[in-house]
């Protein structure tokens, strides 16, 4: 399972981090995982308001078995 968190940045763009986590992960340490991604890349500063971040739960779609 993985979440998608959505961080807005001085550049005016909103930056998508997929943070592979437990379903019962929290959700500051998902935006601080996010977050420190960002900070080590290339990408104009991201705010570091966690009230400002998008965070949602992406499930990984189950694979169903065949029968002949």
């Amino acid at each position: 399972m993985f979440w998608m968190v959505a961080l807005l940045a001085e550049d005016g763009l909103q930056y998508v981090y997929r943070v592979y986590a437990p379903g019962d992960a929290l959700p500051a340490d998902l935006f601080w995982t996010a977050f420190h991604c960002h900070d080590e890349g290339p990408h104009p500063r991201a705010s570091d308001r966690f009230d400002a971040a998008v965070i949602w739960r992406n499930r990984q779609p189950k694979q169903e078995s065949r029968r002949n």
